[in-house]
């Protein structure tokens, strides 16, 4: 075991550490942390809205007196909705940028304007849909057509097909842009970032004030970053007949999204995070930049899945950002709130017992940092086995209920500290089934964690 943790100290976790301190991934994990206001705020919109409408409209069928009641304040969460969500992936384009110029030193607003200009540079301009006329039967299509109108029928009703310029849609500037916003963020704010450290700039007197002298700076590398993606989103238009977003999100984002979906991938972030914390690494901080990046954006396309079909049924992700917090990280990493319980049942060691009762309050909030590091948990050989086999088997339990259609997916993002259960709870839209799932995770996790509060014990007798 010593030959073990020495090989990993040696070589596993001076690369892991590096990966958790570079400068890039740093500013993209900030960048999602930046944006949590807003993805909150539309995730209790649409959790009030499944209390207001959705689950009356299931209880008492569509049209019933308590939504008609509810219908102003479901209009309100509409509204924030519209405000938070509908944008998200402008709003992290600006963070980014932020984050990055940051890092560097340089003027971060700026950074954040040109980023965020740069992804709407990306943008399909024009918009293409079929409008149904009101008032129209499909008996009017040929005098319409002999009009010289372009109409089809659709049943009783007659559409025509109207486009126009000046349009985003909200599949870009939602989350399903979150990976273009990330590609071309970071891409044009380090070309500002680069031009502005090389003084390419447009330099004022020194009497000038330096709000103005910061914005004049920033024309030229600005102007430069931006440019460049509009004549990459030319290019790829007349080469591929397609924008940015959309080869970004057929080439990149779908894989991703799809290898982010497999049981095993699932289980192995679960104990990638595990690992790390066993070395004294915040094993969630490291993985942060993948974890936010591919699964924060799952679950925001649940979330707009569900505003608009007002079910869960046929979301397009099963394992999202808030599926490892309800049900694999229960009392925080290592579902601590598991052994916390063993501990205080089993424990014959005074010094375990003291820190167990100093940090069962906490740990039911999901804050097991007293635990990792007062008992601690961090390079003890004792804790390892359940350490990183406990949320693995976790994870694996929840993904098989929520793909055998048990328990809803992931889609409402939640405070962390939410307790076990309710967490589940209201990040599933009000499922209790999921509630139970996560109560039967901490039972499994408490099992798996007593044989070694067991063997602690056993090692003070040796001692």
């Amino acid at each position: 075991m010593n030959g073990f943790l020495n090989w990993m100290e040696e070589h596993f976790m001076p690369v892991a550490a590096r990966i958790g301190n570079q400068k890039h991934l740093v500013a993209i994990r900030d960048a999602f942390i930046a944006i949590m206001p807003i993805t909150m705020v539309g995730s209790i919109a649409v959790l009030l809205n499944v209390f207001f409408r959705d689950l009356p409209n299931s209880w008492w069928g569509d049209g019933n007196s308590f939504v008609a009641a509810m219908s102003p304040l479901i209009s309100v969460n509409g509204n924030v909705y519209f405000g938070s969500i509908v944008i998200l992936s402008l709003a992290f384009s600006f963070a980014l940028g932020y984050q990055i110029a940051k890092t560097y030193n340089v003027n971060p607003i700026a950074g954040g304007v040109i980023a965020f200009s740069a992804v709407v540079t990306c943008m399909n301009q024009s918009a293409a849909f079929d409008f149904t006329l009101p008032g129209v039967d499909a008996g009017s299509l040929d005098a319409l057509k002999a009009l010289g109108v372009d109409a089809v029928a659709s049943g009783d009703a007659v559409n025509i097909s109207v486009s126009g310029w000046g349009y985003m849609g909200s599949g870009y500037t939602g989350a399903g842009g979150l990976f273009t916003a990330l590609i071309v963020g970071l891409l044009s704010s380090l070309i500002y970032v680069k031009l502005m450290i090389h003084k390419i700039t447009i330099k004022m007197p020194d009497n000038v004030p330096p709000a103005v002298g910061n914005a004049f700076a920033a024309i030229i590398p600005g102007c430069v970053a931006i440019y460049v993606f509009g004549i990459i989103t030319q290019i790829c238009v007349g080469a591929a007949g397609m924008y940015p977003n959309e080869l970004i999100q057929k080439w990149i984002q779908a894989p991703l999204m799809g290898l982010s979906q497999n049981m095993w991938s699932a289980i192995l972030v679960s104990f990638l995070v595990q690992l790390l914390w066993f070395f004294g690494l915040h094993g969630s901080n490291v993985m942060a930049p993948f974890i936010e990046g591919v699964y924060t954006p799952a679950l925001l396309e649940n979330l707009a899945y569900f505003e608009e079909h007002h079910t869960t049924k046929g979301m397009p992700y099963v394992w999202t950002r808030g599926s490892l917090d309800a049900y694999a990280q229960m009392g925080g990493s290592g579902v601590t709130l598991g052994l916390l319980i063993a501990i205080l049942i089993f424990s014959k060691r005074k010094d375990v017992r003291e820190v167990g009762k100093l940090a069962a309050p906490m740990g039911v909030f999901n804050i097991n940092e007293p635990i990792i590091f007062g008992l601690p948990i961090v390079l003890n050989p004792i804790y390892l086995i359940p350490w990183l086999l406990v949320p693995p088997v976790c994870t694996l339990i929840a993904y098989l209920f929520t793909v055998g259609g048990i328990i809803p997916p992931v889609y409402v993002q939640v405070p962390w500290v939410m307790p076990v259960g309710i967490y589940a709870f209201l990040a599933t839209g009000g499922s209790i089934m999921a509630g139970v799932v996560a109560l039967i995770n901490l039972g499994v996790s408490f099992l798996i964690w007593t044989p070694f509060v067991l063997l602690a014990n056993r090692t003070q007798e040796v001692e």
